[in-house]
């Protein structure tokens, strides 16, 4: 080896040796990589792909932290094949097209295929997806995007439909652990040339700042580790103080542009849904805490009120519009409490979507049948003429009736007994049930020539 290469390569040893501890930790085996078993277990999708040295378009989607790039390090090394890397963030059309042509020679020189690995694939605009797009086809290069969005929200439907989809889970606890122990243990990489003592507490607290995130937690544990004195027998002992000291601040893993955002709005409502006020008050502190703003969420509970509670307690909807405003008047932190009360209110409110079902039904009925007319007996009269054509004949006006009611029809006749609001067992609506089937019965009755007296029973 000439000077200048030895030269070059103690360079790169020394770089690497000053790598953060996250990427000198970086597994190079698929028996050193810890989780995604669902993918690496034995006859799995991508145990099987490099095992026998297949080749097909992937995207790993995942959350940050969760072994996305390497895996695309261990994929390209376990199928024989090169791998070129760029970021979505930096590459642009010229960029990508440089790539196509670095694999075509490649694969001149080498007959070897390469993987094209683009990290934050979901960054590409439509134009670059579409630059990209036949070279995939033809398999000029085989693409292997990583993302932590959505793919079928950010890659076009054509280039979507030429790779597979691959999820990756979020790393758990116990996985996390094993990569922190791992990190610990190992001299040449790791911090094992630094005896350390870490609690659970402190492990904890290394899982919950690193938000899953297994490379926040492994650079979070360095910093610690290496600024943590000795004592007199040259142990660190790493405490939750510590950790938390280092840390600061949780790292919370949201985009408010993207599918996160929709996710934590979903479980809030479901949770109000589903009367568990425990996990709604969770949910909404997870969406607060994620920077979102507290009207969006206020907004979402004034519709779980009309649309989970509805009538069968109508005092549900008022609640949620009054700690709107309440927040509103009020703002951050104080207004939170009036939104937190109307959220275990609507959560243990009885629940029915009867209005719900009520306003579909009604709004494809009105749909279907916009070209029947306005029955006669329901139609104004303000002039002679309209007088004379039968408008306004045979109204029976209900306050001339006892009990103010009377057995009338006001539904068109070709929709018969047509039904659109059922109302349920639950709260209010349960107590004016049965009343309203009565009422129903009587105007059918009446049609029929039985027509029975007007009620004024009410529950």
């Amino acid at each position: 080896m000439d000077q200048a290469n030895l030269l070059e390569k103690h360079a790169a040893a020394r770089l690497g040796a000053a790598a953060p501890l996250a990427e000198r930790m970086r597994p190079r085996t698929p028996g050193e990589f810890i989780g995604q078993q669902q993918l690496l277990g034995p006859g799995r999708v991508l145990h099987r792909l490099m095992h026998h040295r297949q080749m097909q378009s992937l995207i790993l989607w995942g959350p940050p932290g969760c072994g996305k790039t390497t895996l695309a390090n261990l994929i390209a090394a376990g199928t024989d094949a090169r791998l070129l890397a760029m970021s979505a963030v930096m590459a642009g059309t010229k960029e990508i097209r440089a790539a196509v042509d670095r694999a075509r020679q490649i694969w001149v020189r080498e007959q070897k295929r390469t993987w094209l690995f683009m990290d934050e694939i979901h960054r590409l605009n439509k134009g670059q997806q579409d630059t990209l797009l036949p070279h995939v086809e033809q398999g000029t290069v085989l693409l292997l995007g990583a993302t932590t969005e959505n793919p079928s929200f950010e890659i076009i439907r054509p280039l979507l439909s030429r790779a597979r989809v691959l999820v990756l889970e979020p790393l758990s606890p116990p996985e996390l652990e094993q990569i922190i122990a791992r990190a610990l243990n190992d001299q040449e990489n790791g911090l094992g040339r630094f005896p350390t003592h870490i609690d659970q507490a402190a492990i904890a607290g290394l899982i919950a700042a690193g938000g899953g995130d297994a490379r926040v937690i492994l650079n979070l544990l360095e910093t610690v580790v290496l600024t943590t004195a000795p004592d007199v027998d040259g142990l660190r002992g790493i405490s939750a103080a510590a950790v938390a000291e280092v840390a600061q601040r949780h790292t919370v893993a949201h985009d408010k542009d993207g599918e996160q955002h929709f996710n934590l709005l979903s479980a809030f409502h479901k949770s109000l849904r589903g009367s568990d006020p425990d996990a709604a008050l969770y949910w909404f502190l997870r969406f607060l805490n994620a920077g979102e703003p507290a009207l969006t969420a206020a907004r979402r509970l004034v519709a779980a009120a009309s649309e989970d509670v509805g009538l069968a307690d109508p005092f549900a909807l008022l609640q949620a519009t009054q700690a709107l405003q309440a927040y509103q008047l009020l703002g951050s932190p104080e207004g939170e409490l009036a939104l937190a009360q109307a959220i275990v209110y609507v959560a243990l409110a009885p629940k029915s979507n009867a209005i719900c079902l009520a306003l579909n039904g009604a709004r494809e009925l009105a749909r279907e049948t916009a070209h029947l007319p306005v029955p006669l007996h329901l139609r104004n009269a303000p002039t002679q003429l309209m007088k004379d054509l039968g408008y306004g004949k045979k109204y029976q006006y209900p306050h001339d009736h006892p009990g103010g009611w009377v057995a009338e029809r006001y539904l068109p006749e070709e929709l018969g007994e047509t039904v659109l609001y059922r109302p349920k067992d639950q709260g209010w609506e349960g107590k004016w049930r049965d009343f309203l089937e009565q009422r129903r019965r009587q105007v059918s009755e009446g049609e029929r020539g039985d027509r029975p007296s007007s009620t004024n029973h009410r529950p």
